[in-house]
């Protein structure tokens, strides 16, 4: 533990010793005079009640207490090198920065949206936006790595609480036919099992589509084209290798001349969460976001709702 006696100073004096094992280029790092750090030595040395440092063939040499305390004045100087990062931060963003993760779908179309509603409401919040699957996602946040996600209906997580947002609804995106543009809707299981490109079933909106199509099969249809992220069915789809069941945000931004959206029948739906630490009372700044994800919620195409204020922020606490 670093002694009561000793000043910041006194530690950022004893880090440069300990770099350059010399006082003069010690003063020179940290812009005073060699008198000055001489005389700021010497006060640590008499507070703490024993030398640090012994002069060995015209170098300062750590002793053996200077060697103990080490580790500690480490540990301080990482602590107060995260107090200046955030200062600066602070200086530079005033209204805050947020770190967020989504799923790659969302990434795509609802999370640009809801970054800008923020941005037009708030213009100093400034993002650094990570795409990863639910689980990592998870997994940083849990760390702190970034500090809230976006995702589909993900699974019960030690220490995360999930906040829901809004619903929407699978649709299918597949190449325009030859004559027309054939019927906005359509069934499951007018869709031939050899043209579907499946989402892996792990994924929780592929589970759902998996369920639906298997209700009344003896055993799983296997599809000749499976693929684990939403917008990688969507560019099959585009090149023409088949139809594609994702989710309305994914659909809509990868949606190209010829290519159609149709609404599934019977509406397969799901729910769009934010997760947060649950550990953690979320921040104005964070309140404020997850508003601006509700307002895109509820203002993408084929949404089947926002929720409510209210029934939002209450299932974080």
């Amino acid at each position: 533990m670093i002694p009561s006696t000793m000043r910041l100073r006194h530690i950022e004096l004893i880090q440069a010793i300990l770099a350059t094992g010399s006082l003069t280029q010690a003063a020179a790092a940290l812009h005073i005079s060699q008198p000055a750090a001489s005389k700021m030595l010497a006060h640590a040395e008499a507070q703490l009640g024993f030398k640090l440092f012994e002069r060995v063939k015209g170098r300062l040499r750590a002793t053996r207490e200077a060697d103990i305390l080490t580790p500690e004045i480490d540990r301080l100087s990482t602590d107060l090198d995260g107090i200046r990062r955030l200062a600066i931060n602070l200086r530079h963003h005033p209204s805050g920065h947020l770190r967020v993760g989504c799923a790659p779908g969302l990434g795509l179309g609802l999370l640009p949206h809801a970054i800008r509603i923020s941005r037009d409401r708030h213009p100093g919040i400034t993002f650094a936006v990570h795409t990863h699957h639910t689980s990592e996602l998870i997994n940083k946040l849990q760390l702190r790595e970034i500090d809230i996600a976006l995702t589909f209906e993900p699974p019960v997580a030690p220490g995360i609480a999930a906040v829901p947002l809004g619903h929407s609804q699978l649709v299918i995106l597949d190449a325009l036919p030859a004559e027309g543009i054939g019927h906005d809707t359509v069934s499951l299981s007018d869709i031939p099992h050899d043209a579907l490109i499946a989402l892996d079933m792990h994924d929780p909106l592929g589970g759902k589509v998996h369920r639906a199509l298997n209700v009344d099969a003896a055993s799983p249809p296997i599809a000749p084209l499976q693929v684990q992220t939403h917008y990688v069915a969507c560019a099959l789809a585009d090149a023409g290798c088949g139809v594609a069941i994702v989710d309305a945000y994914t659909a809509h931004a990868m949606r190209r001349a010829h290519t159609r959206i149709r609404r599934i029948t019977p509406m397969i739906g799901f729910r769009v969460d934010a997760l947060l630490l649950a550990s953690d009372a979320p921040s104005a700044l964070i309140r404020g976001f997850i508003e601006s994800l509700r307002t895109a919620c509820a203002q993408a195409p084929d949404s089947t709702g926002a929720l409510d204020a209210v029934d939002t922020m209450a299932a974080s606490d």
